[in-house]
C-alpha cells in the first residue's frame, strides 16, 4: 500500500498553512479535499481557535460592469483593486458563464501585478450569486453551487460567477474557496412569504454580504453579541434594500428589483392594475418592461440620470421636479423603514443606513430626520464586501465558525 509522508508542526513552530498541501485536479470536488486532509492532518490542526498562524484570503467580488479584488493578512489588507470591464469587453460574450477565462485573466493579473503567489494563500471567498433560497453564513464551494452558478437556473447576476472564480484559484494550490452571506440568504418567517396572491410567492433576496457585516460592526460598537439586537437595516444603492432582522436573523426584507422604494434606478412597488395594463399595452415585450422598471426606473425615470449626486445638485440649484423625486424616495425609504420596525413589535435597538447612497448627506439628513423616533440612527457609508468575504472565511478557517455546506447540513472545517 502506497503510504504518503506529510511533515509534522507544532504550534510553537512557525508556519503557514501553506506547508500542507494536498495536488488536486482543477474541478475536483472540495469535499474530497477536505477529506484528504482530514486523514493527514496533524492532531495540532484539528483545534478550534488555533490563530498563531496568519492566514492570506483573497476576495473576490463580480459586478455586472466591476470584478473588486483584495487580499488581507488576516484582516489587514495587503492589496486591493476595482477592474473596470468596458462594454466592449463585456459585449463580446453571449452569456455570463462566458465571461470566467476573462474574469479569471483579471484575477491572475491583479496578483501578478503585486507579486502575490496564490500558493501564499490559504483560502479564497467569492461573493455568492443567485443560488436556492439558504440561511446566511460562510459555504464552501462545492460541485452542485458552481453548476447553478454556471446555469443561472435561479437567475442569472454577475455575482454567479464568484463562486466559479474563486474555486478556479483555490483548486490549482489544493486551498478551500468560499462564499458568504450570499445574495439569496433566506431567512424569512412564514408570514413573510405570502405575497396576497395564491401562485405568487414573495422571496428573499437582499444585499446580505454588505448587510450582515455592518450590522456585526454595529453589534460590536455596542457591546452586545448580534443575536440580541434587533435592527432595521437599510441598503442604499442602485438597489435599495431594507430588512428587519431580529436577533441577526433577517426575517423579511423587500425584494430591491420587485418591491420597496424605487432607487436610482429600480421601480420598487408599483399601482398593480397600472402596471398589468402597460404589460398588455403592446408598447414593450416582457425583457423591455422588465430592464426599464429594473435598469431604468425610479430616479432615472424621472429625471433621465441614475445618479443621485447629479439629481441633488440639480436640487439644491431650484429645480422644483429633482427637489421633489429626491423627497418622494427619501419619503418611500422611510415608509418602508417604519413598516420594517413593525415587524420586530417596535422592539428596535436601531436603524442602520448604509451603501453607496449612505454618502450623501443630503439624503441621510432627510432619512433620519423621520426616522429618529424609533432609535438610535447608525450610518456606515459605502460597503465593506470584500472585508466581509475575507472575514467569513477567516472564522470557518479559524474555527470560530462553523462551515455551511450547500446541502444546508452545518460541518465543521477540520
Amino acid at each position: 500500500m502506497r503510504t504518503e509522508r506529510w511533515p509534522a508542526l507544532s504550534l510553537g513552530q512557525k508556519c503557514h498553512s501553506s506547508s500542507i498541501r494536498v495536488p488536486i485536479r482543477p474541478r475536483q470536488s472540495l469535499h474530497r479535499l477536505h477529506s484528504r486532509l482530514s486523514r493527514h492532518r496533524t492532531r495540532q490542526f484539528r483545534y478550534k481557535g488555533v490563530t498563531t498562524v496568519s492566514k492570506c484570503i483573497l476576495a473576490i467580488n463580480p459586478g455586472s460592469t466591476s470584478t473588486k479584488l483584495a487580499i488581507y493578512e488576516d484582516m489587514k489588507l495587503l492589496f486591493a483593486k476595482t477592474i473596470r470591464h468596458g462594454e466592449e469587453d463585456l459585449n463580446r460574450f453571449r452569456r455570463l458563464a462566458d465571461q470566467i477565462p476573462f474574469r479569471l485573466q483579471a484575477v491572475k493579473t491583479f496578483m501578478e501585478e503585486n507579486g502575490f503567489d496564490s500558493a501564499s494563500l490559504s483560502g479564497v471567498a467569492g461573493r455568492g450569486g443567485l443560488l436556492k433560497p439558504l440561511q446566511s453564513g460562510t459555504y464552501e464551494v462545492c460541485e452542485a453551487m458552481l453548476e447553478d452558478a454556471r446555469t443561472g437556473v435561479f437567475g442569472e447576476h454577475a455575482s454567479n460567477l464568484g463562486s466559479i472564480l474563486a474555486f478556479e484559484i483555490a483548486s490549482e494550490v489544493g486551498i478551500p474557496a468560499f462564499i458568504v452571506d450570499p445574495v439569496g440568504v433566506d431567512e424569512f418567517i412564514p408570514e413573510a412569504r405570502l405575497s396576497g396572491f395564491a401562485g405568487i410567492k414573495r422571496k428573499s433576496q437582499l444585499h446580505a454580504l454588505n448587510m450582515k457585516a455592518v450590522s456585526r460592526k454595529i453589534a460590536s460598537e455596542i457591546g452586545r453579541p448580534l443575536d440580541e439586537l434587533n435592527f432595521v437595516v437599510v441598503h442604499l444603492g442602485a438597489g435599495i434594500s431594507v430588512a428587519a432582522q431580529k436577533r441577526g436573523k433577517l426575517i423579511d426584507v423587500n425584494n430591491a428589483d420587485n418591491e420597496g422604494p424605487f432607487s436610482p434606478e429600480r421601480a420598487g412597488t408599483l399601482p398593480l392594475k397600472q402596471l398589468i395594463s402597460l404589460c398588455y399595452s403592446g408598447k414593450y415585450t416582457e425583457k423591455e418592461l422588465i430592464h426599464l422598471v429594473t435598469r431604468r426606473g425610479g430616479v432615472c425615470s424621472y429625471l433621465g440620470t441614475k445618479s443621485v449626486m447629479d439629481a441633488e445638485e440639480r436640487a439644491l440649484a431650484g429645480d422644483a421636479e429633482a427637489e421633489l423625486v429626491l423627497r418622494a424616495m427619501v419619503h418611500q425609504i422611510a415608509k418602508e423603514i417604519g413598516a420594517m420596525a413593525t415587524v420586530l413589535d417596535g422592539e428596535v435597538d436601531g436603524v442602520i443606513l448604509t451603501g453607496g447612497l449612505a454618502h450623501s448627506d443630503y439624503i441621510i439628513v432627510r432619512i433620519k430626520k423621520r426616522v429618529e423616533f424609533l432609535g438610535n440612527v447608525y450610518v456606515f457609508p459605502g460597503e465593506e464586501e470584500l472585508e466581509a468575504l475575507a472575514a467569513g472565511a477567516l472564522r470557518v478557517l479559524n474555527g470560530e465558525e462553523l462551515v455551511l455546506r450547500y446541502s444546508g447540513q452545518r460541518e465543521e472545517v477540520r
